[in-house]
């Protein structure tokens, strides 16, 4: 049984790798559709703007909260506690 969640949890975690990977991406091309906005001017600026804000933003959160819960599972099935403190002194 343990096997086979940590193969599910590795395959989450390559998915969750995969994703934020893309809105890595996909964040920063729209910095550089903010930057041909602000260099073209007028009304044309308004619209891409108006789509980037309007249309690729909220895909964006979404995908990134429901990667970062991804990969938050992946990380309870595998029993990583990377998000845990320790008391533990060093000599």
């Amino acid at each position: 049984m343990k096997k086979i969640i940590k193969k599910i949890a590795n395959i989450m975690k390559l998915i969750f790798g995969y994703l934020i990977m893309i809105i890595l991406f996909v964040g920063g091309f729209t910095f550089f559709g903010y930057l041909v906005a602000l260099i073209v001017g007028g009304d044309v600026a308004a619209i891409i703007c108006e789509v980037i804000y309007k249309h690729i933003f909220p895909v964006l959160i979404y995908t990134a909260s429901g990667s970062v819960l991804l990969g938050l599972v992946a990380m309870y099935l595998s029993g990583e506690t990377a998000l845990t403190s320790s008391k533990k002194k060093k000599d």
